[in-house]
């Protein structure tokens, strides 16, 4: 690899068509984070009522963790494969089938019947997620070819994630709100199963769109067959096997802890003597924090992606931050001081999100195009959604042996603590972040 050579020449202007390919991708990315975050709002209704299980024991917190690391382990590992399709086949044709395999499971898995039915229909969600990503972020990255307006596509594009996650956090709030006078799903007026099917009705705009756009002109010019071998080159392979942990610890964060604050709200004392609606309209309030802050951490690091040169200096910004930011959410606000949750909430969302827009950014840098969504797909599914999810798990397990009164308490201590060793390695990691860039 070889640093990127400065452009000493004013780019030009964008194209209708690029215009089209980045909207397309940021709705792409908004119902991405759509499908993602309706999960740890509806995981503590749904296993009440499809799993009969009882808040807090040992088999709710196991399946409260297995129903989030699941999936995401099963996207890490055919997402990985989908990235090498997307290298072989063409973007385009990954971000369809993609698209259409993860609206059509998103819907039927409203329609569960038991805890293993559910998991199924959510892998193949997931699935269609990790493709979609990895592909569409290779797409965007090979869109331009002034460094300055690609960091900033790929930034902007990103931020639209944010507007995902405040999709799904209203679309909760109605559906709690509005359950009952909705038409019954197997007999009953559950709205967890409204929040799965209502994933059918954003992607299918795209599904009309996205099958008449051109293919990347950068991947048509350079397509070759991709190999996984290529990864581990001499000229890759430590950029291959430390975004791969590095990815992953970010994940750890964002699924291990930020994931966790719903079901943390959900069992604060001020909710013991509330009913079930008003509960849920608190933790979608909750998350609305978050959302904002998701939104910020992603509009703030595509204003200064292009800015910033140097990309050890780009990740810290975020990661020193967060260190903080966890304490805060927690340690102090989700066990001492409540009152204090939406800024907490709003922070640690802000300084995590800012991270995974970084890594959005970074990996189409760093390989070749023959394998750059191949590269993308390793560290991000490997890394992030098969090891770093793992976290969650490792939360679940910890909260049954954490200190507190409460489950919520137990909770709260062991998302900071899985947050902060994940914040710091990550930091610590970044000391050995290569700079150079093939784009």
């Amino acid at each position: 690899m070889t640093p990127a050579a400065p452009r000493t020449h004013a780019a030009s202007r964008v194209t209708p068509i690029q215009w089209l390919i980045c909207i397309v991708a940021a709705m792409g990315f908004a119902f991405d984070i759509y499908e993602i975050l309706m999960m740890p709002l509806i995981v503590r209704p749904l296993l009440l009522d499809l799993g009969g299980l009882t808040v807090g024991t040992p088999r709710f917190n196991l399946w409260a963790g297995l129903l989030i690391y699941l999936p995401a382990m099963a996207a890490g590992i055919f997402g990985l494969i989908g990235g090498y399709l997307a290298d072989l086949l063409g973007r385009r044709r990954a971000l369809v089938w993609s698209l259409l395999l993860y609206t059509v499971s998103a819907a039927a898995a409203g329609f569960s019947t038991s805890l293993t039915q559910f998991v199924v229909w959510r892998c193949l969600t997931f699935v269609g997620v990790a493709v979609e990503y990895v592909a569409a972020l290779a797409w965007v990255a090979e869109l331009f070819d002034d460094p300055s307006r690609r960091e900033s596509a790929l930034g902007y594009t990103q931020a639209a994630g944010g507007v995902g996650g405040l999709m799904a956090t209203g679309a909760y709030y109605l559906v709690v709100t509005y359950a009952p006078h909705l038409p019954a799903i197997l007999g009953a007026h559950q709205p967890w199963r409204y929040m799965l099917i209502s994933g059918l009705v954003p992607a299918l705009p795209l599904l009309i769109v996205r099958p008449w756009l051109p293919d990347s002109a950068v991947w048509r010019a350079n397509k070759t067959r991709p190999s996984f071998r290529s990864l581990f080159s001499i000229q890759l392979r430590k950029t291959t096997w430390l975004t791969m942990v590095m990815v992953g610890f970010t994940y750890a964060m964002a699924y291990g802890a930020l994931q966790q604050v719903p079901r943390i709200v959900a069992g604060l004392p001020a909710m013991a003597s509330v009913s079930a609606v008003v509960r849920e309209q608190t933790v979608s309030g909750i998350q609305l924090f978050q959302e904002f802050g998701h939104v910020a951490g992603r509009v703030c690091f595509a204003l200064i992606a292009a800015l910033v040169a140097r990309q050890r200096r780009l990740l810290r910004l975020f990661q020193m931050p967060a260190i903080a930011a966890f304490v805060l959410l927690f340690f102090i606000s989700a066990i001492h001081a409540p009152q204090l949750l939406k800024v907490a909430v709003f922070a640690a969302s802000f300084f995590t999100v800012g991270q995974l827009s970084f890594w959005g950014n970074y990996l189409p840098r760093v390989y070749p195009t023959r394998i750059r969504a191949t590269g993308e797909s390793f560290a991000t599914n490997v890394g992030g959604r098969t090891i770093g999810t793992f976290a969650t798990i490792v939360t679940a397990q910890w909260a049954n042996i954490a200190p507190g009164a409460t489950p919520a308490i137990k909770l709260a201590y062991a998302s900071g603590g899985v947050a902060l060793i994940a914040c710091c390695a990550g930091l610590i990691a970044s000391a050995w972040l290569p700079e150079d860039s093939f784009l």
